[in-house]
């Protein structure tokens, strides 16, 4: 009976001016979330300098990240603009700028628009190639045109949005690189796999808001959490698989070693553990513990591919062999 009330005192315009407006401006570009995809692209972005250093520089880093960051906030504000109903009724999101008035929808989507341009049109003058720029875009379409409308229709919705999902770290590397090698198909599988379990954890804590929404989460018809947890768990168990891949696929100038094995396996039995647990008893307070995992696997995963170069001497990189005769 209260829901009605709050509908409306959500959508109730309340004026901001100055620096309140730009800060909800600010706030429609998710800037917790765009500090995760800000790791995951310098990530990508850093494994392609690792894989092609003649190519890579703090430079083109810097502008992989700033023009994928420009793209990820422009599909943040879009993804709210079309959602702005839906957000009014849910606790965890009426409070954003759109369903509070703090922001108009007229301009919001201009903003979002904006953003997009600007980043797409940085990757295409800044990146090798227009692969980065047209990945982004394919990117920007997936997210906001197919699995935000997705969401209302069926809970396959989760399976879709892992795609663009997945994509950060893909276009920090394609904007050093500009090739798809085998190298931006694992990064795009690890981030793949890990984004199912992630969402679901999420999905699982926030089960009737979505449903009071008319969100089509597998959650919402699950009151048991069966089907959740099951398949939390399998895919916690691929990507067990999937995360260690690169230490075995890659050649052996770009293989990772220990030091990537033991963390992916190290992050990847850590969040099996939580899903395992979650499927034993799917209360909210095991599926945040999940939710926990998934948000310490990426950074480590990443960081430790990154770093264990850093650290070892590779096949391609020993000292030269010094035969008798050459030392006479």
């Amino acid at each position: 009976m209260n829901t009605p009330s709050i509908n409306m005192a959500a959508s109730a315009p309340r004026p901001s001016t100055g620096s309140a407006y730009l800060l909800a401006l600010f706030e429609l570009t998710k800037p917790r979330v765009a500090t995760l995809v800000i790791f995951s692209v310098a990530a990508g972005a850093g494994l392609a300098w690792q894989t092609r250093p003649e190519l890579g520089s703090w430079a083109m880093l810097a502008h992989a990240v700033i023009g994928t960051s420009l793209v990820a906030a422009g599909a943040s504000v879009l993804n709210q603009v079309l959602e702005k109903a839906s957000d009014a009724l849910m606790v965890r999101t009426r409070t954003r700028p759109l369903p509070t008035g703090r922001v108009g929808l007229g301009a919001s989507t201009a903003f979002g628009v904006i953003l997009s341009v600007a980043g797409l049109g940085y990757l295409m003058a800044s990146s090798r190639g227009l692969n980065a720029a047209f990945a982004a875009l394919l990117t920007l379409f997936g997210y906001v045109l197919v699995y935000t409308p997705l969401k209302r229709v069926s809970a396959v919705n989760t399976l879709v949005g892992a795609v663009p999902g997945a994509m950060p770290p893909v276009l920090g590397y394609l904007a050093i690189t500009g090739e798809w090698d085998a190298t931006a198909w694992l990064l795009f599988a690890i981030l793949f796999v890990w984004q199912i379990p992630h969402f679901l954890s999420i999905a699982w804590m926030y089960r009737n808001q979505y449903e009071a929404a008319g969100l089509r989460m597998i959650t919402v018809n699950d009151p048991s959490g069966g089907r959740t947890s099951r398949q939390m768990v399998l895919y916690c168990l691929a990507l067990l698989v999937v995360s260690s891949l690169p230490a075995v696929l890659l050649p052996p100038n770009l293989r990772p070693g220990p030091l990537f094995l033991g963390a992916s396996l190290l992050a990847g039995g850590i969040f099996l553990r939580s899903a395992i647990r979650f499927a034993f008893q799917p209360t909210d307070q095991r599926a945040r513990f999940a939710l926990r995992a998934s948000l310490l696997h990426l950074p480590l995963v990443l960081g430790a591919w990154l770093l264990d170069p850093l650290l070892r001497v590779r096949p391609d990189q020993q000292p030269p062999v010094i035969t008798l005769e050459e030392s006479r």
